[in-house]
């Protein structure tokens, strides 16, 4: 009876195994954070009267009606938060879901594709293991990277991390967040037994059973300060619309925050070993199967280099040529981020 060659399936796709809330933001006091009563923050609206700074096209332009646009003054409405004028530090609080089942697809229309493919992420798990994967995603809860630039403004960064279970405290973990870096995963020595305890709390709830963790982390901006939530994208705005608000922050309730979406880019952006890492200096970068980092305007991960995820999951399930130690990292770690990878069918 002869063989049916091996094919993606059409129809494939995996549940994200690491799973962020939004994180909600509350001002309060940095030298008795601990006890300290704290309150939300809350996004108001700002309208500010700003000059033209933008890029003009001056080429065959009437000097008068150029200088008259210069001239004429930038009017906008914003939104803003701001701690209040008591308040000197922020704490943002979230929790994060860590589930098992790595590599079994939550839809799949080819039996023997998904079973290949189990094959492979079980011999993965024995060796090299999820060592490397998880002490990362450790090293980016203990750095607090996914504060983005509420980190960069702070004078001072703890993070708290909390193993809840069945609503009681199993473990807590803290850490001073600026003693970490973000351009790579060296451990400060101070903490090198935290971040081991940590990360395999992590592979635990990877490979075994469902594992609930609390976030927090404080950081002392300055009473007053400006904090940054996300941003929201408006889609459906008329962008002729006069008078519109040119920024909207995200809120939960009254409650400024950021998206869980940017949370969990902060928690995946572990990829060190794409192309030309050295030549393009960007340190780590999200886990996305063509290495996309939109806010360079570039994909580190081309299909033309044959480093993007389709191409190495092709090789590694179909052909069986198992990709370099670093490249199973990558596949892997795409497949805990999650996402419909099936083979179109036009």
């Amino acid at each position: 009876m002869a063989t049916t060659e091996l094919k993606t399936p059409s129809v494939l796709a995996f549940e994200r195994k690491i799973d962020p809330s939004d994180g909600l933001f509350y001002a309060g006091r940095w030298e008795n954070k601990e006890e300290s009563e704290w309150f939300s923050v809350a996004i108001h609206e700002k309208s500010v009267r700003g000059t033209i700074s933008n890029r003009l096209k001056a080429k065959d332009q009437d000097p008068a009606k150029l200088d008259a646009a210069i001239q004429n003054p930038n009017l906008q409405r914003v939104d803003v938060a701001t701690l209040p004028p008591h308040a000197d530090a922020l704490k943002v609080h979230w929790s994060l879901r860590l589930l098992p089942g790595l590599g079994i697809p939550s839809a799949c229309n080819n039996i023997q594709y998904q079973q290949k493919l189990q094959a492979i992420v079980k011999t993965y798990l024995e060796q090299p293991g999820l060592a490397e994967l998880t002490q990362r995603y450790a090293h980016n809860l203990a750095n607090g990277r996914f504060l983005w630039r509420n980190r960069l403004c702070a004078e001072a960064v703890e993070i708290e991390i909390r193993q809840v279970d069945q609503g009681q405290i199993k473990q807590t973990w803290r850490f001073d967040a600026l003693s970490f870096s973000l351009r790579d995963f060296a451990t400060p020595n101070q903490y090198q037994k935290e971040l081991m305890s940590l990360a395999q709390t992590i592979e635990e709830g990877l490979r075994e059973k469902p594992v609930f963790l609390e976030v927090i982390a404080f950081a002392r901006m300055g009473a007053g300060q400006e904090v940054f939530p996300s941003q929201e994208l408006i889609l459906d705005q008329n962008s002729n619309q006069k008078g519109k608000k040119s920024k909207t922050l995200y809120q939960v309730d009254g409650t400024a925050a950021l998206h869980s979406q940017k949370i969990g880019n902060a928690l995946r952006t572990i990829d060190t070993w794409y192309p030309e890492a050295e030549e393009l200096n960007l340190g780590p970068i999200a886990v996305e199967p063509y290495g996309s980092v939109t806010s360079r305007g570039i994909a580190c991960r081309q299909p033309k280099q044959k480093m993007d995820f389709y191409t190495l999951l092709d090789r590694w399930v179909l052909k069986d040529e198992p990709p370099p130690t670093e490249q199973q990292h990558f596949v892997i770690a795409n497949l805990i981020r999650g996402g419909v990878f099936g083979e179109s069918e036009e």
